[in-house]
């Protein structure tokens, strides 16, 4: 494991790009399964989950270039196993989404737990439900073992949640069934939408991308095809808290209007001035003001993804907020940490957190990156405290943000990777 020193209280700012979504690669990664044909993605963004799941496709049996890299390319002639190694399952939420793909290629697939963050707390029970819809049988145990002997069957099927990876579970497995196949209640987050388009490309029809009804004509033959990423609008979304808890301007680059919205909403009602000027997206030097309540949401509500790094960025803003994430339990646990830092925070329940600011944060403190969101709140915080503050393991973090300490460097934070 390794550890961040940060030497905290300086100003951050300057340029800053984005690589493509993390949320986006992961399921197109899977679709990749689909075709003996190659696949070609780009912009893909250089983090530990994207690694993970890159040798997830080589234990079963694709051929992999590029890892480590913004360009792979995939060829899956061959699906050798229906099992893939439970070392790397147990690292990433994401290997569900190989479920699909799985039982397509050879009828059966067979899942290890996941990992991830608060693997214990978050079920996939909506994609076996939906894998069940298309004639998947499920066998009980601890792991996620189906089978589809006869083939997987279109379906129409209703989502009791709109849970992203489980619509994406369906679209994977939908797609490379001949019929058509219908989601009620499908996720709408930009990177479902990514999905779909990469799915049609490769030969799929689907209908009401990016609405909660899709349509989809699956084929027998998917065929291969090239994909440019889409910007990461919650790595965006990081820099740009990080630009206004710590007073700078921030520009940040690859980042789409239409995903930020969401994001220069809130910021602008605590009083950041930001917003997209010549395709960036611009921070400024800001006195932040609290809101009376922060709430999550599905999209286009305020992606729970941010909700730690905004309920940082309360503990300098004026007056008292209320940061509500009723999606997960847990996420805002890790923040409690601050407390050791001067931050005056309550957390109410395991859904809510209020925050009285401004207070100046003191370093001082090893703090604990218990999930990937949380890690890089509390750098974050790091960066505006007085002070030392170290933050470990960094790899956390590292899973969704590429190149992290470099970057740091370049907009003048004072940081050091200690192994």
């Amino acid at each position: 494991m390794s550890m961040l020193v940060i030497d905290g209280g300086h100003r951050l700012e300057g340029r800053v790009a984005v690589e493509g979504n993390k949320n986006a690669a992961l399921p197109l990664l899977a679709a990749c399964l689909l075709t003996t044909e190659e696949c070609v993605l780009t912009n893909v963004p250089r983090i530990g989950d994207v690694e993970v799941m890159a040798r997830l496709l080589l234990d079963v049996g694709a051929e992999v270039e590029g890892i480590g890299t913004t360009t792979l390319r995939i060829r899956a002639p061959k699906v050798t196993t229906h099992a893939p190694e439970r070392g790397l399952v147990g690292r990433l939420r994401g290997s569900v989404l190989l479920l699909g793909p799985l039982l397509a290629r050879t009828g059966r697939a067979h899942i290890a737990p996941p990992g991830g963050d608060f693997p214990a707390r978050r079920t996939i029970s909506t994609h076996l439900e939906a894998l069940h819809a298309m004639g998947a049988r499920l066998s009980a145990g601890p792991d996620h073992v189906l089978e589809a002997p006869d083939g997987l069957k279109s379906a129409s099927m209703y989502l009791y949640e709109a849970s992203v990876t489980g619509t994406e579970t369906a679209l994977l497995a939908a797609a490379s069934v001949k019929g058509v196949t219908e989601i009620r209640h499908a996720a709408t987050e930009p990177h479902v939408v990514e999905l779909c388009e990469f799915l049609v490309k490769m030969g799929a029809g689907i209908t009401g991308i990016g609405s909660p009804s899709l349509r989809i004509e699956g084929v027998e033959r998917l065929h291969g095809a090239e994909h440019h990423l889409g910007g990461d609008y919650i790595e965006a979304g990081s820099w740009a808290v990080v630009g206004a808890i710590t007073g700078g301007e921030m520009t940040i680059e690859g980042c789409r209007h239409e995903d930020m919205e969401v994001v220069a909403a809130v910021l602008t009602r605590m009083n950041v001035e930001c917003g997209m000027q010549d395709g960036t997206f611009v921070v400024k030097p800001s006195k932040p003001k609290a809101l009376r309540k922060i709430t999550t949401g599905l999209w286009p509500a305020f992606p729970s993804d941010l909700v730690s790094l905004v309920t940082v960025l309360a503990t300098q803003a004026a007056g008292r907020t209320l940061v509500h994430d009723w999606m997960y339990e847990l996420r805002l646990f890790a923040l409690e940490q601050m407390s050791g830092m001067g931050a005056d925070m309550f957390l109410a329940d395991a859904h809510r957190i209020i925050v009285t600011g401004p207070t100046k944060l003191r370093g001082g403190r090893t703090l604990d990156s218990r999930d990937l969101r949380s890690g890089m709140s509390l750098i974050a915080a790091g960066l505006a405290a007085d002070g030392q503050t170290r933050v470990t393991p960094l790899e956390t973090v590292e899973r969704g943000y590429s190149q992290l300490v470099d970057r740091l460097i370049a907009l003048g934070a004072k940081v050091a990777k200690v192994e």
